[in-house]
Parts: C-alpha cells; structure tokens; sequence
C-alpha cells in the first residue's frame, strides 16, 4: 500500500512539473514540426537539463505517437529516470518502460526494455536474510523476458542475472532453515531446506544443505532418513568439511544400531 502510495505522489509530482515546464518552455514552431528537430533537442538537454530534454522528447511522442523518433524518445525518458539509480527514480523508470512495451509491442527494442524492468528491481534488490520482494520481482520479470524473447542477446543476459536471484532467494531460505536447526525447530528446517531442493537445485552451499537436512532428521528421530543425505554428501562433495562430519554420523549410527541389535539379541549362557 505505501509503495503504490508513493508511485502515485511520483507521477502526480511529476507531471505537474511537467505541466510547469511545457507552460513555461515554448518550442520554435519550425522544430515543433520536425519529429527529428525535436528529438535532436531532446538529445541536447537530456543530460545537462533532464526535465527540459524529457519535454522535448514527450512532445516528440505528443505529435508524432506512431514514428520511430517516437519509441526512441519513450526509451530516452525512461533511460533518464533509470541512470539516476536511486529508489524513487527506479520506479518511474520501470512505469516508462513498462508504457513503451505497452505501446509498441512490436518493436524490436521490447526486449530491451523487458531487461530494463527486470533490472529496475534487480540493481535495488537486498542481500540474503533482508526482504527478498524486490530478488522475487526481477527474477519474474527476467523469466518473462526469457519466455517472449528467448534468442535475444537480453535473454542471454538475463540467464546469468536470474542465476543470482536463484542463489540469493536459496542463500536467504538457507539461513532461515540454519537458525531454525539452532533453534531445534527440526521440522521447520527440514520443509525450508527441501524447498531450496526442489526450487533452486543449482545452490552453490548444496553440501552444508545435505548436511543440515540430515542433521535435522537425525535429531528429530529419523535416523534412516537422514543416512541417504549424508551418504550423498560424502559422494558428491567428498572435500568438503561437511563431508567429514557426515561420516562420523555415519558411524555413529552404525555404532547406534550395532548396540540396539546387540541388546535385542542378548547372549545364551
């Protein structure tokens, strides 16, 4: 609620200062009807001046909506507000995107735009054991692009960008499930660590995760649930520290159930 409060204080804000600047900034009428003239002039303030180079590119879109120069200047005001990196200016650059892919959907620049959405939540995203909203959004918006576009050179990029988020949301659920097996909230560990499993099978920590799911069955009293985890532990990460620790578990197990059959078979005299 607050943040769709805030994008909408943005825009207000915004166009408001726009209406400001158009009523205070007249164009010369011979660049007025020159769809290039005006992007040109657009191109000249954009850095300098950003409000007034956005202007022009607005009354570029105003008067000539359909042109190319008219989806160049849509990806100009966006890569303005975006260039700008911090919060606020994210979220107007993902609006503005998110408009020139509504508008032209057809343009061979969609992809690139797409990417940009995705980034607008990537580049403010947080790190592992803070709020992961934002790690969520852009990795669905990295597998939309994926989805439309999949032989773009931003799909291509967005493959190694939605890697990151996978690891992050895993890092992030890891940690929770670590201090749940602290806590001996066994059961809460095991459901947290066997979605990481499921969801994020590439986790670059996949030892330490076969090691405390093991743990964690082990101590709530499923032993022989446990012995596949760590068995595969030591087969699959035999350098790990981890490792090491799975085969005294092992052995103390084994040791377990060799006193557990021997008092169940007790000697004859």
């Amino acid at each position: 609620m607050r943040k769709t409060l805030l994008v909408c204080i943005i825009a207000a804000f915004m166009m408001g200062a726009s209406f400001c600047a158009k009523a205070q900034m007249e164009i010369d009428p011979e660049i007025a009807s020159n769809e290039q003239a005006l992007f040109e002039m657009g191109q000249k303030f954009i850095k300098k001046n950003p409000e007034k180079g956005r202007l022009y590119f607005r009354q570029v879109i105003d008067a000539f909506p359909q042109s190319l120069y008219a989806q160049r200047a849509m990806l100009a005001i966006a890569d303005s507000y975006y260039k700008k990196g911090d919060e606020s200016n994210m979220i107007i650059a993902a609006s503005e995107y998110r408009e020139f892919v509504s508008r032209f959907p057809n343009s061979p620049s969609v992809p690139y735009a797409q990417y940009r959405i995705a980034m607008t939540y990537f580049t403010k995203s947080k790190r592992p054991g803070k709020d992961q909203t934002k790690t969520k959004r852009a990795l669905e918006e990295f597998k939309i692009l994926i989805t439309r576009f999949p032989t773009t050179e931003e799909a291509q990029q967005a493959q190694e960008k939605i890697k990151e988020c996978e690891e992050k949301l895993a890092m992030h659920s890891f940690k929770i499930a670590k201090h749940y097996n602290r806590v001996k909230a066994y059961k809460a560990t095991i459901d947290r660590l066997k979605e990481i499993l499921t969801k994020y099978p590439n986790f670059s920590k996949m030892d330490q995760l076969y090691y405390y799911l093991a743990d964690s069955y082990y101590n709530s009293k499923r032993e022989e649930q446990a012995i596949p985890y760590l068995r595969k532990l030591i087969t699959d990460y035999p350098d790990s520290k981890f490792a090491k620790k799975a085969i005294k578990k092992i052995e103390e197990y084994e040791e377990k159930q060799e006193v557990t059959k021997k008092s169940s078979h007790p000697k004859q005299i």
